[in-house]
């Protein structure tokens, strides 16, 4: 139902034009007092942090005596077709890069090409996996913003408390790991005390279909892999591991028990033995736990290789943004070295006045990243917290994104949709990849047919 929702969602827009009045966030080309100076407008990105603020204001400078405004609330792909189809779009748009090539498909975006051009943009400064996770069919329809990484991140006392040395813990041998989670897990009284190992599915079935070799579409984006041999046996694996300590809903109810961005976390209550996780988390234990003992390991692959399945956002441009121009140099600007740096700056001077420690922020910019981590980044006085930081700098690039394809919401739907029935026992690994193959290649085919 929710794949059928995302397509009538879309068509309707497209199809349909609207009354004008799309919650504000259609392009208004307005000027200020005659001086020519208009204000942008925008969807999906607000400044509710000081590493948002900063190069907000920097973006802002770079277009003066012109302005953008910011938005209220996350990316509605409702209102955004909605906006586009009715002639009232806004200036710029800020989504997931995997949204992008549903929205270019249906011509709501438009092509990056020119204002890479026009602003002399230096694509090489970004990495790789993030230009590509933006491209479709050969086309950059966004410039990346931030970079999540995926690391492993273990509890060094529960893994003493098992016995066990966190420097041997990967996730390359399936079978060894399914031992070591059985150790690491603790019950009580019957009841879970500890989960051992969290393989974070639905969410990171891409990242264990990458671990086992095969990925969830083909290069190009127009090809479901859904029912790929081995898909089925990472999803098989990965729900075994649930199974084995104590099933879904009792592993889901002690999970969402935990005290995720608290001081209680599940790290600092030792309920947690460990997981694999974006490289934010970090920041998190770091301002709430500090004292914990983590360690952080690369997440590995079948073959010992590191696979860091990285995702994020980016900016893009409606097709029919009023101000076009105006809205790609507000973009390099705010995707720029200087604009990053200056807000890590900010971010390291918030936590100090805190008495925090600051773990760097992890962006799609390398050249940036390579200033904020040499310049930016000090050390915490934790060993564990500095030497996780070396470990993801280290894995970046080893990054790698799903390809961008013309149907990405409804591809995931399906893919999630899928491990959700396993995990609610309503079908087995097999059968339910088998369905979503059907789903996601259905939408992928409507959504690269010519004319969409």
């Amino acid at each position: 139902m929710f794949v059928r929702s995302i397509r009538t969602a879309v068509g309707t827009a497209l199809v349909v034009t609207l009354a004008a009045g799309c919650g504000g966030v259609g392009g208004s080309g307005s000027t200020s007092g005659g001086t020519g100076a208009a204000t942008l407008t925008m969807m999906g990105f607000g400044t509710g942090d000081e590493v948002a603020r900063t190069r907000f204001d920097a973006a802002n400078a770079a277009i003066a005596p012109s302005s953008a405004k910011a938005a209220e609330g996350s990316f509605s792909a409702q209102q955004f077709l909605s906006a586009v189809a009715s002639g009232s779009p806004p200036d710029l748009v800020y989504m997931e890069r995997r949204l992008l090539g549903t929205y270019a498909a249906k011509n709501a975006l438009l092509p990056m090409a020119d204002c890479v051009d026009r602003e002399k943009i230096d694509l090489a400064q970004f990495r790789p996996a993030a230009i590509t996770e933006a491209t479709l069919n050969g086309k950059l329809y966004g410039i990346p913003e931030f970079y999540n990484n995926r690391v492993l991140m273990l509890n060094d006392t529960a893994f003493a408390e098992a016995g066990l040395d966190p420097a041997g813990f990967g996730t390359q041998d399936w079978q060894r790991l399914s031992a070591d989670a059985a150790r690491l897990t603790e019950v009580a009284g019957g009841k879970l005390r500890r989960i051992g190992f969290d393989p974070k599915i639905p969410e990171f079935l891409p990242m264990w279909a990458r671990a086992n070799g095969a990925s969830l579409v083909s290069d190009d984006g127009k090809t479901a892999r859904l029912n790929d041999p081995k898909v089925v046996q990472a999803l098989e694996f990965t729900v075994g591991l649930i199974n084995a300590q104590g099933g879904w809903a009792t592993f889901k109810s002690f999970r969402d028990s935990f005290d995720f961005f608290g001081a209680r976390n599940q790290f600092a209550s030792n309920q947690l033995g460990a997981f694999p996780m974006e490289d934010f988390y970090l920041n998190v234990l770091a301002e709430n736990s500090p004292k914990v003992k983590l360690t952080v390991a690369p997440f590995r692959g079948v073959d010992g290789q590191p696979v860091n399945w990285v995702t994020g956002n980016a900016w893009a441009i409606p097709a029919g943004s009023p101000h076009p121009e105006l809205a790609c140099k507000w973009i390099k600007t705010m995707t720029d070295s200087p604009a990053w740096i200056a807000a890590a700056n900010a971010r390291a001077a918030a936590r100090q006045a805190k008495g925090q420690p600051f773990g760097g922020i992890f962006t799609g910019n390398k050249r940036a990243d390579e200033v904020i981590f040499r310049d930016v980044v000090k050390p915490s006085g934790n060993p564990g917290f500095d030497a996780a930081l070396r470990t993801v700098l280290q894995t970046q690039d080893a990054g790698v994104a799903e390809p961008l394809t013309a149907a990405g919401e409804e591809v995931k739907a399906a893919w999630q949709g899928a491990v959700n029935r396993v995990l609610d026992g309503k079908q087995q690994p097999a059968q339910a990849l088998a369905q979503a193959q059907q789903e996601a290649q259905a939408a992928l085919d409507a959504g690269n047919r010519p004319g969409k």
